[in-house]
């Protein structure tokens, strides 16, 4: 037989049993669409904050944290039980390192901040306005009002979201407007509500990003001195410090110094290192959950087993004519596995597309304000929009998964096929 012979010899006897290739063929559509929508999310949420935090981040920083041995997790709060703190007045010793250019110590607790008739628990951040403003140039920019760099003792930067919660316009207070900012001094016996009283001084604009230390549109910035005073507190828990250059080298040699000038008591790491980490976080999230959508697919693997053994079990006397006829031995089994090359590439191309379909309803279930996300906004905090990716290589690896499968389950019935006796086969009833 003809390669052409045997493709369309397979596709008829796949329609005479329409119903059951339907059944074989749902169970890889299940598992591939399973695949591919899991990836697709996974990849978009990584891609949506991978362009987050590179946009909230400034490649030629370093972020110190106390706690040695090169920290926990991702390296922020670092591994350390000394006891080691660190204090405002440490910003000095760095800024004397040298190719560091700006240092920024950067105070923050969580409190309660009144504003515009509507109360809600925001991230009260102290740091030095006109050093953050260095760092932070492009996106620690007022849109309205201003922000002094002078750091006068009652100034308040608001993020956009503190006073437009929805970012849709609907502005709560404009600059000069009264704020309250309440913080709770959990530390003394019985526990005290501080007060600070202040006006508005400016209102960023719209960052739409997020960074470890870096400006967000949920965040409350007062100056540095204000806060030491408002948390009682000279410790600060974060240093955030830009360097002349993002050459490797210069980040290599600022980060051993830094680590030298503290005797090894701090951690201290680049934004670039942090969105590797988190890269390579991603990566083993997919590995996981598409080993996990694999499963499904095995399972319909040995549902294409099963339904191949029946359909051998049925088509016995079908495959004694045909060698009686004088069919090869291999060309009986090129039958049985090309109709399951057939069964494979029809479930992974729908699955492929019912995946797609899956994963853009799923994100836009959450873009819409369903799930958590939309929990989220209504309370005011940061929201991100998922916009799920089909790169080439999961389009084309989910296709060769779901052949690749199919094929490897068929190979058992093919081979009992093939090796029929065309004498037992035409007596079989």
């Amino acid at each position: 037989m003809k390669t052409k012979d045997i493709l369309a010899y397979s596709f008829s006897a796949i329609k005479l049993r329409r119903l059951r290739a339907g059944l074989t063929t749902l169970g890889v559509v299940i598992g591939i669409a399973a695949i591919v929508a899991l990836l697709s999310i996974s990849q978009g949420l990584q891609s949506t904050i991978t362009a987050q935090l590179e946009r909230g981040f400034a490649t030629d920083t370093l972020l110190v944290t106390a706690g040695g041995g090169g920290g926990a997790g991702m390296g922020l709060g670092g591994g350390g039980d000394s006891g080691f703190k660190l204090f405002v007045s440490d910003v000095q010793t760095i800024k004397g390192i040298q190719n560091v250019e700006v240092a920024a110590a950067i105070i923050q607790r969580v409190g309660n901040v009144t504003v515009g008739g509507r109360s809600e628990i925001s991230t009260i951040v102290g740091v030095d306005f006109a050093e953050y403003h260095d760092i932070y140039s492009e996106t620690f920019v007022a849109d309205r009002g201003t922000i002094p760099l002078d750091s006068r003792n009652d100034s308040v930067v608001l993020g956009r979201r503190v006073i437009d919660p929805r970012l849709n316009g609907t502005m709560l207070a404009d600059a000069n407007d009264p704020i309250n900012i309440v913080w709770i001094n959990a530390t003394s016996r019985p526990p005290i509500a501080v007060t600070l009283p202040r006006n508005i001084t400016g209102i960023l604009k719209q960052i739409g990003s997020f960074g470890i230390g870096g400006p967000s549109d949920s965040g409350v910035y007062i100056p540095i001195a204000q806060a030491q005073a408002l948390f009682a507190t000279n410790e600060c828990d974060l240093i955030i410090v830009k360097l002349r250059s993002s050459d490797q080298a210069v980040i290599d040699d600022v980060t051993d110094a830094i680590k030298s000038a503290f005797n090894g008591e701090v951690s201290a790491i680049s934004a670039t290192a942090v969105l590797n980490i988190i890269s390579n976080v991603f990566s083993i999230i997919e590995l996981f959950l598409g080993g996990i959508a694999a499963i499904s697919l095995v399972v319909a693997g040995v549902g294409i087993m099963n339904i191949m053994i029946v359909s051998l079990m049925e088509r016995t006397r079908e495959i004694g004519i045909l060698k009686a006829l004088g069919t090869k031995s291999r060309t009986v089994l090129l039958i049985f596995l090309c109709e399951a090359v057939i069964i494979g590439f029809m479930g992974g191309a729908i699955g492929v597309g019912l995946g797609w379909v899956l994963a853009n309803v799923v994100a836009l279930v959450f873009r819409g304000g369903g799930g958590f996300m939309g929990n989220q906004a209504a309370r005011g905090t940061f929201v991100m929009t998922i916009t799920p990716i089909l790169t080439p290589t999961v389009f084309l690896g989910a296709l060769a998964f779901g052949v690749g499968v199919s094929v490897i389950f068929a190979i058992y019935p093919a081979w009992r096929a093939s090796k029929l006796k065309p004498v037992d086969a035409l007596r079989y009833e």
